[in-house]
């Protein structure tokens, strides 16, 4: 079994190069099931679900090979509809793009009920009324998702009953292909999904409106190959800002889109971390007092639910008490039990966690509950008196890249660490 283990009290100094866009790479390398060409992807981040994504298109035919650090080539032309093995595809929550693609391209699709993170109810319900929009019967119980169209997809009107990325997505995935005219409304706007359409463009599809709340789509009859380069994370960026300001340092961070980030710098500045934005990098510097702030998530624009565990952490620390609201998912604050076992004074009323800050941090056996929450599970271990033993750091892995020697060349005494079962 592999732990991280954290000697807290070092601030963090230096700079820190940012990786690709996990949120933006899995999606584009499921579009790739779509051309029948190759495909050059660069800026791919070294994360755990990239690899089993890569793994489920080889497994089903595609040729992926690594030709250069960071930069892999997919050729998903011989690539055999529905043989997707259900143990991988469980493992991993965007294996559900598989379903947009395989429709888009073959007019069926058939794959196994994603897995992912347990945030609480996460349904496709959504996915399935876009597919059926569009055309496709849609055949999904707890074990598969199937779906068929005689004549393949066709363009449709589509209106979410609310804000989902993942849908959003998947219809785009599926209309690219499909005869007519496609509009989503009430799209979803997070930069993955500008990144998704970029791509699908630069391949030849006609999408149009990404980045708005409409998104229009003028099927084409194929796409042909490219070679793109997946955006930074900003999540991965936000989560170093983050790190930063709780450990009183100053980072540098490089290879960032500054406007991707607005949300988190703002609130940083409100708990008096000072923020300067350059063309492509941050400066994140943390002070002494670090002051009390509320937050509430919500899609983008908004505060990333994906960041609400890191920026819990930092408001450990403050003065004062802060409150934090969930506004996406469900059962979000499962990592605050281990919050708790480090002397954080939080509780937790369904979806707003109260926290009362100035309670001193200490070293404690802790476990990663989610991606987003072990890395918070890291920040606290920073700023925290002793030594931190963190253990399902697999759920760390499948979305930072190098997490461990990223720190440590900010200055942090971090180690990966393996231990007998």
């Amino acid at each position: 079994m592999d732990k991280i283990v954290v000697k807290g009290g070092a601030s963090l100094h230096g700079s820190v190069e940012i990786s690709g866009m996990k949120n933006a790479a899995l999606p584009i390398i499921y579009a790739c099931v779509l051309v029948e060409d190759k495909c050059i992807i660069e800026n791919v981040p070294d994360v755990r679900d990239v690899a089993l994504s890569l793994n489920i298109l080889r497994d089903m035919g595609a040729t992926v090979n690594n030709i250069a650090k960071n930069t892999v080539e997919i050729d998903c032309t011989n690539l055999k509809v529905g043989t997707s093995r259900s143990e991988l595809v469980r493992k991993i929550r965007a294996s559900y793009y598989l379903l947009g693609s395989e429709f888009g391209r073959f007019g069926r699709s058939s794959v196994a009920y994603p897995g992912g993170c347990d945030f609480g109810g996460r349904p496709i319900d959504q996915h399935i009324k876009g597919f059926e929009s569009l055309g496709g019967t849609v055949n999904a119980n707890c074990d598969m998702v199937e779906i068929t169209a005689e004549d393949g997809p066709r363009g449709a009107n589509i209106f979410f009953d609310f804000v989902t990325v993942g849908a959003t997505i998947n219809v785009m995935l599926a209309a690219v292909l499909a005869e007519g005219t496609t509009i989503i409304e009430n799209a979803a706007r997070e930069p993955h999904i500008v990144d998704l359409a970029n791509f699908l463009n630069t391949c030849g599809a006609r999408v149009s409106g990404a980045g708005t709340d409409v998104i229009k789509i003028k099927g084409v009859t194929s796409l042909h190959g490219c070679t793109y380069a997946i955006i930074p994370d900003m999540i991965e960026a936000g989560t170093y800002m983050i790190a930063a300001a709780a450990t009183g340092g100053c980072v540098r961070l490089t290879n960032v889109i500054p406007k991707h980030l607005e949300s988190v710098s703002s609130k940083l500045e409100e708990t008096g971390a000072v923020v300067d934005e350059y063309d492509d990098s941050v400066v994140v510097t943390g002070r002494d007092t670090i002051r009390k702030a509320n937050v509430k998530t919500h899609p983008y624009p908004g505060f990333p639910t994906d960041m609400q565990p890191q920026m819990a952490v930092l408001l450990t620390l403050a003065n004062g008490v802060s409150y934090v609201s969930e506004g996406v998912y469900e059962k979000r604050f499962r990592y605050v039990d281990e919050l708790l076992k480090m002397g954080a004074a939080i509780k937790v009323d369904g979806r707003t966690a109260v926290i009362e800050g100035g309670k001193p941090l200490h070293g404690a056996d802790v476990v990663a509950v989610d991606l987003r929450a072990g890395v918070a599970m890291i920040i606290a271990a920073l700023c925290a008196e002793g030594t931190t033993e963190i253990s399902q750091i697999h759920l760390i892995e499948r979305g930072y890249d190098d997490v461990v020697g990223k720190l440590k060349s900010l200055g942090a005494d971090i180690e990966k660490v393996s231990y007998p079962d």
